[in-house]
Order: C-alpha cells, then structure tokens, then sequence
C-alpha cells in the first residue's frame, strides 16, 4: 500500500514538472492570450473508467472530448491553431493532475485505515486474545489436576473400605 502511494505521489510530482514546463514554453506569449476567444474550446466530456488497486476503487482518466468551434484563420492571428493544441495539452495535463492527486488522497487514505486496522489488531486485540487464551489454558489445566486428586482421593477411600470388609 505505502509502495503504491508513493508512486501515486512521484506521478503527481513528475505531472505537476510536466505542466510547469509546458507554461514556462509559452510564458513569452502571455500577452497574446487576451485576443483568444475561450468560447472556441471547450470539454464536452470526461470519460473515466475505474480501476482497483488493492481493493480501493480508484478513478482513471480515459479521454477528454472537446469542442473545437470553426473560425477564420485569415480573421483570427496565426497562432490560434497552435494555441488550441496547446489549451488542449494543458487541459489533458490538469485533467490527469486532478485524478492523480484524487488517487493519491484515495490510497493515502485507505493507508492509514490499514495501518489503523494493523496497530489495533497487533497492539490490541492479538494480546487480549493470547490473555485469555493463556487464562483458559491454566483453568483448563486447574480443572485437570482437581479431577485428578478427586480420583486419587476415590481410590484411597476404595481401598480403605475393600481393606475393612476384607
């Protein structure tokens, strides 16, 4: 569980990398963006599946779906087909970025409910369970040597009646 938290973690370590250097690219062209139109992409949806990993139900992206609006590339400046790749990358990245922290909080999580579960069973419930078990044993065996020594004592006084009437 821990192994699988940390590579949870590395992933969103190396996606947040990604997305950091994918902006710092186009850091020059910033002032460019007040002539986009946001209304020309948008996500018509996000298609998951669900995957179990360790018998936690964690959610993967599959595939987002935009919608590309047509527009004038001889109205609209040159860069606005390069743009909507790159509004399109950036959206797969934080999309992904959003699921991996979403499975790292999940296994995270379902870590420490084990780690819980553990320490209660081993530093809990295990000793009591040996105690009693230990407690048992010893009534067990005092009922043992007590239905000996009644036995014992039986036989004694047997012997001592054969031996009057004899």
């Amino acid at each position: 569980m821990r192994l699988e938290v940390k590579k949870a973690k590395d992933k969103v370590v190396e996606a947040e990398k990604e997305l950091g250097k994918k902006i710092a690219l186009n850091n020059e062209s910033v002032e460019l963006w007040n002539e986009f139109l946001p209304e020309l992409l948008t996500i018509i949806s996000v298609n998951t599946a669900s995957i179990k990993i360790a018998g936690v139900s964690i959610p993967v992206l599959k595939d987002i779906q935009f919608n590309v609006l047509k527009f004038s590339v001889f109205e609209r400046p040159k860069w606005f087909p390069h743009g909507m790749v790159f509004l399109k990358e950036v959206a797969m990245i934080v999309t992904q970025l959003n699921f991996l922290k979403r499975k790292m909080t999940l296994l995270d999580h379902a870590r420490r409910k084990t780690t819980q579960k553990v320490n209660l069973y081993e530093k809990v419930q295990i000793p009591d369970y040996e105690d009693a078990i230990r407690k048992i044993k010893r009534f067990l065996e005092d009922e043992e040597n007590l239905s000996k020594s009644a036995q014992k004592i039986v036989k004694k006084r047997q012997q001592k009646l054969k031996e009057m009437a004899a």
